[in-house]
């Protein structure tokens, strides 16, 4: 007789349920992950609030990270974009990270998550991912700074988005075709690293000039 994750009998070659292949498809691996990357994102969050308190009291206050005319939390700080929703961005991702990480933590725990539960927060990544590319192409294009935190929450974010988006593949949550299920089972390592080539040939290339000269 075999038991499944909650305690109860089941019989012998009964056919799993969907929710018991979930169940045991979610890897350690991925819990880490979202716990790690959800508690960066924390983290860059609660220093640039920080920041942002001090630069609001004192307008000639420098943050740590200004480090140079490109690298420049300030600069990024004090743009319309840092505040697109009417407050400032980091306090969003105060709440948003800190969510991640309960995820993550619960997985550690023990802690299985239904169907609904994974796509919902697929999209909340997605949205991450859409809203950190916004934010990359203002501070590349239009307020022409960089900011280090920012930078480590854009990471965060797109590493949490892909490896939920191939869990969900993996377990068929997002119905795929064979080829597609097999390549995030394989090599659900190249979309996140990709991505973030992509990101750093971007900066590399916007100020060209000033890393090389």
């Amino acid at each position: 007789m075999a038991t499944n994750t909650v305690g109860l009998p089941r019989q012998q070659g009964r056919p799993r349920t969907r929710h018991e292949r979930e169940q045991d498809a979610t890897p350690k691996g991925l819990a880490w992950l979202l716990a790690l990357t959800g508690a960066a994102g924390v983290l860059a969050s609660w220093v640039i609030t920080m920041d942002k308190f001090l630069l609001l009291e004192d307008p000639d206050f420098k943050p740590a990270c200004s480090l140079n005319p490109v690298v420049s939390c300030g600069s990024v700080m004090k743009s319309d974009q840092a505040a697109a929703f009417g407050f400032p961005n980091p306090m969003l991702g105060l709440a948003a990270y800190a969510v991640v990480v309960c995820v993550g933590a619960g997985l550690l725990a023990g802690a299985r998550y239904r169907g609904w539960f994974w796509l919902g927060l697929n999209g909340g990544t997605l949205f991450g991912v859409g809203f950190c590319s916004w934010l990359m192409v203002q501070s590349l294009y239009e307020i022409n700074a960089l900011c280090l935190w920012c930078c480590l929450a854009w990471v965060a974010t797109l590493l949490m988005f892909w490896a939920v988006t191939a869990h969900n593949v993996r377990t068929g949550n997002l119905p795929s075709a064979g080829p597609v299920r097999s390549f995030f089972t394989e090599f659900g390592w190249a979309p996140p690293a990709l991505h973030i080539g992509v990101i750093a040939m971007l900066v590399l290339t916007r100020w060209w000039d000033f890393w090389t000269g």
